[in-house]
């Protein structure tokens, strides 16, 4: 069956599913294989659910006419998102990074959506799967796509840039992240420069943080609209930013403060300003907007416990948003700060020295008493009066329950792997 037969199937269908557990009355069910489960076992099961067709690649599992063979489910979850972004021609921003990614596009969202009917990537659904099924959501009346992309190798984003097509695209930072898939930092701007390989060979629109020399270079002859702290001459203007903890900017005589702690979300704001402006919302609705937006899932989250306030921001860690939460704790005014640190993970042959960076960061911080866990850090121990070193977070919690602080500033950040949102259990 063509893509085109099959793309005519699945407009009769209410949404695409993945998982049985989740399936929607005349959903389409994709039977995807992971390297431990084989979903093409539960194309049954879908049906019965309430599925009105299933894609599978496993002819053993043939059911009826309601069931699509195909060669492979995935490749074609691929070119069926292909095909459906190009048959309804949606305007689709794409944006990658570093870090900052997912508060960025929610902040897109927030601003373009006052003004515009949007679809967006939820959570961070941004990988080889995510981004066609974020593709296949978007409805004829979908006036803008916003299209989160993740990597962590090469030629990852240039895959999903060929499926999106987007006719914009931001990078947020270029930053110490899966440094083992990327091969270092220089293979981590080459990764993420693919998607502005993709819209200058397209003649589309670029953004940029005219700020970021890497961005700068990199588009200075090229198609972009741009946004600035320090200069000028651009296409938005950021007179003024502030952190205390919530960061707050001010630009065309607009004051917006912002749920979001931290000098380093300041980008992540300014960028979704400057996209507003672009897309013409005004400047009372991106306030708005800004001003509305709550972020959760671990992400810079400020929680009150007991009598300690807490920077939760345990979703993700790598060296360069480690060293950014880490200096933005070092800048609040607070009379007890306490950083609770988890390893990094992905940094292949860079992990003892990026750990041991992280050390050297805020080991002579007097003010600040840092709690560092898992084996990276513990394989760097120092000896110092305002540091202490746990292998793995069980000794920590033991630890904590016993000692535990009182009308404290908390960070706590570490990989996702970590888990770290448990110490919120034991405070």
């Amino acid at each position: 069956m063509t893509i085109s037969s099959i793309h005519s199937l699945f407009l009769e269908c209410s949404e695409v599913s993945t998982d049985t557990r989740k399936i929607q009355n005349d959903s389409l069910f994709i039977a995807l294989k992971g390297d431990k489960f084989d979903a093409n076992t539960f194309a049954e099961e879908a049906l019965n659910r309430g599925a009105k067709y299933v894609i599978i690649d496993d002819k053993n599992f043939y059911i009826n006419e309601k069931t699509i063979l195909v060669e492979d489910s995935l490749r074609t979850l691929q070119e069926l998102s292909k095909f459906h972004r190009n048959y309804l021609k949606i305007p689709i921003i794409a944006l990658t990074g570093s870090n900052g990614k997912t508060t960025t596009k929610e902040l897109i969202q927030a601003i373009l959506s006052k003004q515009y009917k949007t679809i967006a990537t939820i959570g961070n659904l941004n990988n080889h799967i995510g981004v066609p099924l974020t593709l296949l959501r978007l409805a004829k009346d979908t006036e803008i796509g916003i299209i989160e992309m993740g990597a962590n190798h090469q030629k990852e984003i240039q895959f999903l840039c060929e499926l999106a097509m987007p006719d914009y695209g931001y990078i947020t930072n270029f930053g110490k992240a899966h440094l083992e898939g990327f091969g270092g930092v220089e293979g981590v701007i080459k990764g993420k420069s693919e998607i502005y390989e993709h819209l200058i060979k397209n003649n589309k629109l670029i953004f940029v943080n005219y700020d970021d020399s890497i961005q700068n270079d990199k588009t200075k002859n090229e198609i972009r609209y741009t946004f600035s702290t320090n200069e000028i001459n651009v296409n938005v203007y950021i007179d003024k930013i502030e952190a205390s903890p919530m960061v707050e900017i001010k630009y065309n005589t607009v004051r917006i403060k912002s749920n979001l702690i931290g000098i380093y979300n300041a980008n992540n704001i300014n960028a979704a300003i400057a996209i507003g402006n672009y897309f013409k919302i005004s400047d009372v609705l991106i306030k708005e907007a800004i001003e509305n937006y709550i972020p959760e899932n671990n992400r810079s989250q400020l929680i009150q416990k007991s009598s300690n306030e807490i920077i939760l921001d345990a979703y993700n860690a790598n060296p360069s948003s480690m060293y950014a939460a880490i200096t933005n704790l070092i800048q609040i005014d607070k009379t007890t700060k306490i950083a609770i640190l988890g390893d990094m993970f992905e940094l292949g042959s860079d992990s003892l020295i990026e750990h041991k960076k992280i050390i050297n960061l805020i080991k002579n911080e007097s003010k600040i008493i840092t709690f560092f866990i898992g084996k990276y850090f513990y394989s760097n121990k120092v000896n110092s009066p305002n540091t202490f070193f746990f292998e793995n977070y069980n000794t920590f919690s033991e630890y904590l329950k016993e000692n535990k602080p009182i009308e404290a500033l908390i960070l706590i950040k570490g990989s996702r792997g970590m888990a770290l949102e448990k110490v919120l259990e034991v405070l």
